[in-house]
């Protein structure tokens, strides 16, 4: 008996199938880690389309009436086009593909419905055939890139280490390793990938959502990272295999915050034959504990601290609101550790002063401490602190500290003298703590514009001298270049008006600094109402707008609230810069972020807040800081609409190159790419970004850093995006670079932050050239 499908049939047939492989490859891409599709609400839309499709279908497959049948097809073509819209802008390859199918099923069924019948074998054939030719493209798109193949490598030279958080003590995050090009970067594999299994997507308060800002090191022939559990682990380079895991986390989960941002390596100048600890990595916590750690075999050093660990909280005597959050690597130079701390922002204002220690590598015996804040205030305003990582110029015998801003972080009316070391670059003597020289980069800050990376350290040829330079990034996207020595600057730094504030009981500082060369990271003003939100949202933006006080950068917070950008999240976060030193170009990646703070008298605080939670979350809601001890505190919002959309004009992320011989910046590019619901947005708009770049010498950028669980190799020269490639989350962490045995190798910590995007992980994984080394 022959069977045969008419064309009408094999259209429908076709269109099932198409709907089929739309469902399918959504239903993989919601599940999947590795499509970077997880858990959105794009691929369950795509899932529920795909499936309306295949119910379209089977119902045309009935030969419904004529009437029933224009219907169907008529929805069916909606759901195609709106599938393959949802699909491009998914970048889903797969889908689209199946969607072609679809539409040529539809073109079959609509114009060709009274072909003569055709075997069901032959039938099945070219829908079998579509199928195929579909699962073939979601392979190859779903598929990460896996090592293999590869001709002959030249070996990339010796072994080079990567043993500080920004890759050296300089924060220069350079590498000279040059096997992996331009020419040949598009050929990067996974050389292995480790999950650690320190990950939470967050359940509560005692177990909140993981923040993996960890920068791997390479040192002692071992790959070593943190986690946010506050593991250790040492693991084979070449391999993966890991080697030894050292538990540093907090006994009390209450006290577990899930982030962490790095350790430290330390090697002894004269180790001792024999015994243990003469290379060390030191961890610390969120309750205050050092732990100082054997490198070879991930034991406790027993002679740091008590049986190796210093409860670095015992000198915590001011205003202990707070433990002190030892979240970031501490700084090295020669036998000494310099410490400093985190602690919990914009809530009290006589929070812990903040306070820097100079500790012995070997014992944990303190040999000084530094204190930001005038004796005079100490015991009322607190904070100032240095939260982020340090640089060392070990010939000096300097260490340079990013310090933040005091508290309250948008009142200054209880802190108006000057306190002279808030929001700084200083440089102290390392071996003492004394200070060698400070400049403050805002005057009276109620911004919170915390100085929050390690100043790059470089030698700039300028006018015919070498000049022992620092870059110093910072959120308003200035970058303030100077004598590393002496402080000074080598471009100028002028002083400016500012607006003054109409808030009762502040005194804003008439006056602040501006770099106007090399010419900022981010505009210094509100970009302007984005077209696209506000028509979302019905006008929402610009009657948002009119409502807020707006003046450009150093305007101050209102009752009213004001539109401040750039913004406390930036300009340049605490992933900083990177440098190539041979060539003197500077390259920083940016974002552009507009926020409001509004200060709230303190009798309207916890009325606010009680309102605000019982309305429940809302994008463009922000959150109230207290600010306990100020007579206001302070609701901050990113200026989103009610859909969670920007309310001003991209590009939210840059990144820029600039030659620090002249100051000229060498090119600007839109960097990274926005993701949300699991939709792409346009390249053009650029993403924010948290992590920083490092730079090879031959002439490569490697980051992660943008919403789109993506890392990628950029030209050095033009900006030009090289290589890019997948992984299970936002990399916000800085990239190792190293070489091992002949090959060279970049590693990324894919962790996420909440900060960034939902997405979180536990992926440490290592691209490297494929092949075999000569």
């Amino acid at each position: 008996m022959r069977i045969a499908a008419t064309g009408a049939q094999l259209g429908s047939l076709t269109i099932l199938a198409g709907g089929a492989i739309a469902a399918g490859t959504a239903l993989l891409d919601y599940r999947l880690v590795e499509t970077g599709l997880n858990g959105t609400g794009g691929a369950l839309l795509v899932l529920g389309s795909g499936l309306l499709m295949m119910l379209g279908a089977i119902l045309l497959l009935r030969q419904p009436r004529r009437g029933a049948a224009w219907l169907l097809l008529a929805l069916l073509l909606l759901d195609i086009v709106g599938t393959s819209v949802a699909a491009w802008f998914m970048e889903s390859g797969a889908i689209v593909a199946a969607m072609a199918v679809a539409a040529v099923g539809w073109l079959w069924r609509l114009f060709r419905p009274g072909l003569p019948a055709v075997p069901a074998g032959r039938g099945a054939m070219l829908v079998g055939g579509a199928l195929v030719g579909v699962a073939a493209i979601a392979a190859g798109i779903m598929l990460p890139a896996r090592s293999g193949g590869g001709g002959v490598l030249t070996p990339a030279g010796p072994t080079a280490p990567w043993d500080d958080f920004n890759g050296d003590r300089m924060a220069q995050k350079f590498s000279a390793a040059t096997q992996i090009t331009p020419a040949n970067v598009a050929g990067l594999r996974v050389a292995w990938s480790l999950h650690t299994g320190d990950v939470s997507p967050g359940r509560g308060r005692d177990d909140p959502k993981t923040a993996w800002q960890s920068t791997p090191l390479f040192a002692n022939n071992l790959v070593y990272v943190s986690t946010p559990f506050y593991r250790i682990f040492a693991v084979e380079p070449d391999s993966g295999h890991v080697r030894w895991i050292y538990d540093a986390r907090p006994a009390h989960a209450s006290k577990f915050h899930g982030k962490n941002r790095g350790i430290t390596y330390w090697a002894s100048s004269a180790p001792i034959p024999g015994q243990p600890c003469q290379k060390r990595l030191y961890i610390g916590t969120v309750d205050g504990l050092l732990h100082a750690v054997d490198a070879d075999t991930g034991r406790r050093c027993q002679d740091f601290g008590q049986q190796g660990v210093l409860d670095v909280n015992q000198w915590n005597v001011i205003n202990p609101k707070f433990p002190l959050e030892l979240n970031q690597s501490v700084a090295v130079y020669r036998d000494t550790l310099v410490v400093g701390w985190a602690g919990v922002d914009w809530t009290y204002q006589d929070s812990p002063p903040g306070t820097v220690f100079g500790i012995d590598a070997r014992t944990g015996a303190r040999k000084w401490e530094f204190q930001t804040i005038p004796e005079a205030m100490r015991h009322r305003i607190g904070t100032a602190n240095v939260w982020a990582s340090m640089s060392v110029d070990a010939k000096a015998g300097l260490v340079y500290l990013p310090v933040s801003s005091p508290e309250n972080n948008y009142y200054g009316g209880d802190r108006r003298a000057d306190i002279p070391y808030a929001t700084s670059i200083t440089a102290l003597h390392a071996d003492t703590g004394t200070v060698a020289w400070s400049r403050q980069l805002v005057h009276h800050d109620i911004w919170d514009y915390d100085t929050n990376s390690a100043p790059t350290l470089v030698d700039v040829n300028r006018n015919g001298q070498t000049v022992p330079a620092l870059v110093q990034s910072s959120k308003q996207g200035f970058l303030y270049v100077l004598n590393r020595l002496t402080g000074e600057p080598v471009y100028p730094i002028v002083e400016r008006p500012v607006p003054p504030s109409d808030v009762p009981g502040e005194h804003a500082s008439p006056t602040q600094p501006f770099v106007p060369w090399p010419q900022p990271t981010i505009p210094d003003r509100f970009t302007g109402i984005s077209r696209l939100a506000d028509w979302a949202s019905l006008g929402q933006c610009s009657r948002d707008r009119r409502r807020y006080v707006e003046g450009g950068l150093f305007k101050p917070p209102s009752l009213r609230g004001t539109i401040t950008a750039p913004a406390t999240v930036g300009g340049v976060e605490w992933g900083g810069g990177a440098v190539d030193p041979a060539h003197q170009i500077y390259v920083v990646n940016s974002s552009n972020v507009a926020q409001i703070y509004q200060l709230i008298p303190r009798a309207e605080v916890a009325g606010q807040a009680a309102e605000a939670a019982r309305r429940g979350p809302r994008p463009d809601a922000g959150w109230r800081a207290p600010g306990y001890g100020s007579p206001y505190g302070v609701r901050i919002a990113t200026f989103f609409n009610r859909w969670g959309m920007p309310c001003w004009n991209p590009p939210y992320g840059t990144m820029s190159a600039y030659d620090l011989k002249t100051g000229r910046r060498l090119w600007q590019r839109p960097f990274g790419q926005v993701q949300h619901w699991g939709f792409y947005m346009p390249e053009s708009w650029g993403s924010v970004t948290i992590g920083g770049p490092a730079i090879t010498a031959s002439g490569l950028i490697f980051i992660g850093a943008s919403m789109d669980s993506r890392v990628r190799a950029v030209d050095l020269w033009t900006g030009k995006i090289l290589w890019k490639q997948r992984v299970d989350a936002p990399a916000v962490a800085t990239p190792a670079i190293y070489t091992y045995k002949g090959r060279q190798y970049v590693l990324f910590a894919a962790g996420g932050n909440g900060l960034l995007a939902p997405r979180v992980g536990d992926q440490l994984v290592a691209f490297a050239l494929p092949g075999t080394l000569r």
